[in-house]
């Protein structure tokens, strides 16, 4: 029997849920939550709770959470580089940072062409290293999740950091405030929310497929893949069969790699952002408004294709 929390819309979700299985709240007491990583070596996750300025951690070995930076940036999405290193979308300094293994920080982009970015939002790394994130205003829209102030670009845009020399290139430029992100299986297809809605009612609320071109460093042709029906989309994981998990105002959402809905997970909070974990890599993380929850699932992270 399938708990009330799953919601089909399509037969192909039941064989991605489990029975008697219920979406567990593991923390509460945040403002916004956004941005998990999880950390397989050490089993613990990280998130952001982007107003208090504070990144917390969340040890799967007792359940525990505590403060793991505090102040941070106001640090919105995260990702993990190949050397197992975190990746930083920083609204308060405006920029995309490394964290090192000995703890020192690395600022990986935070210009484009002498001005400042925005508030980098959504992060991905591609398997030749280099960084591909997103850079709407959120973070310089008002002082809760950051620093009002006027964007010096004066457009949202999509970045590429390249890995040899670190130059900062605009991928996108025609979204109205791109949000999450990520990559197909053999990274032949970028996955782009847009979520302009927030700042229009008749914005866009969609996801975007765009193609890779074959130099890997650009991108060509694109479509709309879906239109969300309960808000916006927002961050997003993909999973081992090509399904895209995205955050919504009513849970989160199930996408096949053509856009069909599948199947939602019902949170009781606005979700952010989503990533699967644990030591199967079969629980999927969900950040929600002020709390952290996960369920586990009959499907797995999508694996990362070898290093280019």
């Amino acid at each position: 029997m399938f708990s009330d929390a799953f919601e089909n819309h399509d037969d192909r979700f039941r064989s991605l849920i489990l029975p008697n299985v219920h979406v567990e709240k593991l923390w509460t007491g945040g403002r916004w939550l956004e941005g998990p990583a999880y950390f397989a070596a050490g089993r613990y996750l990280l998130f952001s709770d982007i107003p208090n300025d504070r990144l917390m951690r969340w040890d799967e070995t007792d359940n525990s959470v505590s403060v793991f930076e505090s102040p941070c940036g106001f640090q919105n999405g995260h990702s993990i580089d190949r050397e197992g290193r975190l990746i930083a979308c920083e609204h308060g300094s405006r920029r995309v940072s490394r964290v090192e293994h000995d703890g020192s920080v690395t600022v990986l982009a935070s210009h484009y062409q002498g001005k400042r970015l925005n508030s980098p939002n959504d992060v991905v790394v591609k398997s030749d290293g280099s960084i591909w994130f997103t850079d709407p205003t959120y973070g310089i829209d008002s002082d809760y999740e950051g620093r009002r102030s006027p964007s010096e670009i004066g457009s949202s845009n999509v970045y590429r950091v390249d890995p040899a020399d670190g130059h900062v290139s605009i991928v996108a430029d025609d979204l109205v405030k791109p949000n999450g992100v990520a990559f197909n299986h053999d990274e032949t297809k970028l996955y782009i929310v847009d979520s302009g809605a927030t700042h229009s009612a008749e914005g866009p609320r969609h996801m975007r497929e765009f193609n890779v071109a074959p130099d890997g460093k650009t991108l060509g042709n694109d479509r709309i893949l879906a239109t969300c029906d309960q808000g916006i989309y927002d961050g997003m994981r993909l999973d081992e069969k090509g399904n895209i998990w995205v955050g919504a105002a009513d849970g989160v959402h199930c996408l096949s790699s053509e856009g069909e809905l599948l199947g939602k997970i019902r949170i009781p909070e606005t979700t952010a952002n989503v990533v699967f974990g644990g030591v199967k890599r079969n629980r999927l993380f969900i950040c929600a408004t002020q709390s952290l929850y996960a369920v586990f699932l009959q499907t797995r992270a999508m694996a990362r294709p070898a290093t280019t």
